[in-house]
């Protein structure tokens, strides 16, 4: 989980209305999203992979390479969702040098989560 205070001063907060994508898989990803209010969907060929709430993150991956979106985020109920750009995510870093860890520690958590569904 990510500290969600982190996101306060984001200069980019919106909100999305349940069913609304937040990005959808196979797009270019320049941001990642921190999940503020609400809940967030996972999808992947029709099938949820995992729900995200405050203080999750979602679209993480778009900031470490530059492939596709891998997954589409929808919104499952309304939410409010800080928009962190590279840019951004690297000022975060700097400000915060445990942020890096968290967010590795997400990347890592759904590596294994996806290894493990692939294996089954």
């Amino acid at each position: 989980m990510i500290n969600a205070a982190l996101f306060r001063h984001a200069r980019h907060v919106v909100d999305y209305q349940t069913g609304e994508a937040l990005f959808v898989v196979g797009q270019a990803g320049d941001a990642m999203y921190g999940i503020l209010e609400g809940r967030v969907d996972l999808v992947f060929e029709e099938r949820v992979l995992d729900t995200i709430g405050p203080g999750g993150i979602v679209g993480e991956m778009a900031l470490v390479d530059a492939e596709p979106r891998s997954a589409t985020a929808i919104a499952r109920e309304l939410t409010r969702a800080a928009r962190v750009t590279k840019d951004e995510f690297t000022f975060l870093v700097h400000e915060h040098p445990t942020f890096a860890l968290d967010v590795m520690g997400v990347l890592a958590e759904r590596l294994r989560d996806a290894n493990l569904h692939r294996s089954h």
